[in-house]
């Protein structure tokens, strides 16, 4: 079963741009797979601005995240797992969602305690 969080991530995206609203996402950035620009992380985290006027070509993977926008007036290119996505929420009023970083990103059920096979029992009932 593939993951749920790639399309929360979609789907909340939509939903703040659908109200005219800016969509940030918040990343972390000790992530070794992320692609960030390392002058503007705090704390181990980023805030990235996904407004679509301040970037261009973007692509929200199952996988990954990626997109080019301006960070001091050059062009980067941000790559960021999905397992790397800490928030997504819109600026203006900070509705969106926040991630436990702590969660493993996979949808696996657990496993079902193995049963006992036992002999069937049968009472009467009257």
């Amino acid at each position: 079963m593939t993951p749920l969080k790639p399309y929360l991530i979609r789907s909340i995206y939509e939903w703040i741009i659908d109200n005219q609203l800016t969509p940030h996402l918040l990343v972390d950035a000790e992530n070794p797979d992320a692609v960030l620009p390392t002058e503007f992380i705090e704390n181990g985290k980023i805030v990235l601005n996904m407004r679509p006027e301040a970037i261009q070509d973007l692509v929200l993977g199952n996988n990954e995240i990626q997109f080019h926008a301006r960070f001091s007036g050059e062009s980067v290119h941000i790559i960021t797992p999905t397992t790397a996505v800490l928030a997504i929420y819109a600026k203006e009023n900070g509705k969106g969602m926040v991630f436990d970083p702590e969660e493993p990103d996979n949808d696996t059920p657990p496993s079902a305690p193995e049963k006992k096979h036992t002999k069937p029992q049968l009472r009467v009932v009257k």
